[in-house]
Order: structure tokens, then C-alpha cells, then sequence
């Protein structure tokens, strides 16, 4: 049974449509950027509660989670409807694999998200180990339209201060946009365009890659990968990419 720690909504963000970040004080103990935990309310007499990346760097507080409501879902509808001050629950420790201790060094690391799974990977990029660790660091978010791009403050931030070591690549599927590809991540990579935005190319010897959030991302660019001579990354063999297991 997962044990619960009381918190306070702390900060709401309505990005755009479905999209909502929540800020989260609650006492919750030391964890590794890149992990989740778990948010739940009271619902008809019961906890119902569902895996959120957190988007704070392991130093930074309150916590804060980033998602897309559900309309008929059992919890998001409820969590957008939070206000500063309401009570939540979350997981009395944090949980999850997808970290940097899991993706081996090599020249480039790149990230690739879609939609909020964006969230865990500012998480890892406001800590200092991608940049003690990676020449440079490729960070693509797929989206479908313009507003679904959600903190620009925070990716410029990281812009200014690596500067050359950090690239940020939007990618959308149902909108047009003069400073966004065009298109699904996959068909990007295949076509080469991603590479090309980067200007870095994706090898073996070169690259590390970790995915995260729609499933048909991860499946389509595994077999890319693959079809490449790069494996997923194991504890006792080193690999090239590494995906979120709780999506």
C-alpha cells in the first residue's frame, strides 16, 4: 500500500486548452531528477491517485507537476479544478528509473518528449549533471499545436546559461509555426530533419537518446533505432537509449 504525505496546492498555471501545471508543498524527501510520484485526491469516498513527472530539480521546492486533463478521466478533471490552498496527497517518496544514472556518457544526449512528458526532462536540465556529463544536450518537444509549448521562460533560462552546449527543437503535428519543424518526431528522424535542425548527426559511438510520453513515439523510434544497431540500455549492458516506464 503506498503511504501519503498531506500537501498544499502552492501555484496554478492554466498553459493553454487541457494543460495545467501545479506547484505542491509537501514534505516529500530527497529524490533523483527525472522521477515521479504519485498525486491523488478523494474521489466518491476513495484515493484515486496516478503517476506525475516532477518538473522542480531535486533542490528546488515547492514540487510541481505538469498534465493534460483528462475531460473524462477519474482524477485530472479534479486536479485542474485545485486551487491555491487546497489539500492533496502524494507518495511519501519519489519513484521511477528514467534518470541520468541510467544513460551512459557519450558526445550528445538527446531528449525527446511529447506533450507534457517535456516536464521531466527540465527537471534534469536544471541539475548540473548533463552538463558535466554530455558535449551537448538535443531537446525536442513534439507538440501538436503553438500553445502547447509551454515554459519558454524555463528553456531560455537553461538556453543562457549553456549557451552552445543546448539546443531546443519544437516539432508540431497540427500547426504551422515559422521557429517549429513540421511534423511527428519519428517521420523527422527518418526524413533527417531533426538531425539537420541539431546539426548533429545520431550514432552509436555519439549518442544517447532517452524518450518519453505518447507510446507511439517510443515504440516508432525504438524500431528506428534499432533497425540503426542501437539497443535499449540495461543495468549490465550499456545501451544507447532509455525510456519512462510508467507512460
Amino acid at each position: 500500500m503506498a503511504e501519503w504525505l498531506e500537501g498544499k496546492i502552492a501555484g496554478k498555471r492554466h498553459w493553454s486548452q487541457e494543460l495545467y501545471s501545479l506547484q505542491i508543498d509537501a514534505p516529500l524527501p530527497d529524490f533523483t531528477a527525472g522521477q515521479y510520484i504519485k498525486v491523488a485526491l478523494e474521489v466518491d469516498g476513495e484515493r484515486v491517485g496516478r503517476p506525475y513527472s516532477l518538473v522542480n530539480a531535486p533542490d528546488e521546492r515547492p514540487l510541481e507537476i505538469y498534465f493534460n486533463e483528462i475531460p473524462e478521466g477519474p482524477l485530472t478533471p479534479k486536479l485542474s479544478d485545485l486551487e491555491v490552498g487546497d489539500r492533496v496527497w502524494v507518495s511519501d517518496k519519489a519513484s521511477g528509473v528514467f534518470t541520468l544514472d541510467n544513460v551512459v556518457s557519450r558526445r550528445h544526449l538527446w531528449m525527446l518528449a511529447t506533450g507534457t512528458a517535456l516536464g521531466v526532462y527540465l527537471s534534469m536540465l536544471k541539475t548540473a549533471a548533463p552538463w558535466e556529463r554530455f558535449e551537448r544536450v538535443i531537446l525536442v518537444h513534439g507538440a501538436r499545436n503553438a500553445g502547447e509549448l509551454a515554459y519558454g521562460e524555463t528553456i531560455a533560462e537553461i538556453q543562457a546559461a549553456h549557451e552552445d552546449a543546448f539546443t531546443f527543437i519544437t516539432a508540431l503535428t497540427r500547426d504551422s509555426s515559422e521557429t517549429a519543424l513540421q511534423g511527428r518526431i519519428t517521420n523527422l528522424l527518418e526524413q533527417g530533419s531533426l538531425q539537420a535542425a541539431a546539426d548533429a548527426d545520431i550514432t552509436p559511438d555519439d549518442s544517447h537518446l532517452m524518450l518519453c510520453g505518447n507510446s507511439a513515439m517510443i515504440k516508432d523510434v525504438r524500431a528506428w533505432l534499432e533497425a540503426r544497431g542501437m539497443q535499449r540500455h540495461k543495468r549490465h549492458e550499456p545501451g544507447h537509449y532509455t525510456t519512462e516506464q510508467y507512460h
